[in-house]
């Protein structure tokens, strides 16, 4: 077995210890980071997102498989960035306005880094002028809503709106998710993308960011 299929295999154990350690051995190696990435980290989480999406693992297995991919992703990051290599594309996610849930939204995040996207998370209870400042702030492709509440998921329409007013609207592809949120709440509120979950809104994320790029 290659460095690379071990790397990605003890990550989705969630073996953080040893993947750290066959990380630094690649490098020390003398592997290309991006290679170890792509490879090993982001091969193992693909992995991971596909059987979360088949009910084969859960969401403590998800949690375990990402914890160990960032243990490997920090010693990746400095080399990355001196390489000159970017993340995927960048994706602002937040819980909106009056909603205090990020079990799915945490999820979310995890599974999107773990296809090579950059996520900025807002957090909970993000108020629609917040998420249009961080579209401005960090040049973002990608605005993608959560909210678990009936009464909050109408907060995404607002965020639609700000966008709007802000001239950004046309500049970015919105997603919604969570569990009271429909593909048809979604194209009533005209928001371009909603997925059922976590993986696939990875997934979406991923394929919007390759067609900007």
């Amino acid at each position: 077995m290659s460095i690379l299929e071990e790397i990605s295999e003890k990550l989705q154990k969630g073996r953080a210890k040893e993947v750290k350690e066959l990380v630094q051995k690649a490098i020390d190696d003398g592997m290309d980071a991006k290679t170890i990435l792509d490879d090993g980290l982001l091969a193992g989480m693909s992995v991971i997102g596909e059987k979360f999406k088949n009910n084969e693992v859960y969401v403590p297995d998800v949690l375990i498989a990402a914890r160990a991919m960032n243990a490997g992703a920090a010693l990746l990051k400095p080399l990355l960035a001196s390489s000159g290599v970017k993340a995927t594309g960048k994706v602002i996610l937040g819980t909106v306005k009056g909603d205090l849930h990020d079990i799915g939204k945490n999820l979310v995040k995890m599974m999107m880094e773990g296809k090579g996207l950059e996520v900025i998370d807002l957090g909970v209870d993000v108020p629609a002028e917040r998420f249009v400042e961080a579209v401005k702030e960090h040049d973002a492709h990608i605005v993608a809503c959560s909210a678990l509440l009936t009464t909050t998921m109408v907060e995404m329409q607002t965020v639609i709106d700000a966008l709007k007013n802000a001239g950004l609207r046309d500049k970015v592809k919105i997603m919604v998710g969570g569990a009271p949120v429909t593909e048809s709440f979604c194209k009533s509120i005209g928001a371009d993308i909603y997925t059922a979950d976590a993986a696939s809104a990875a997934d979406a994320a991923y394929n919007v960011a390759k067609e900007i790029a």
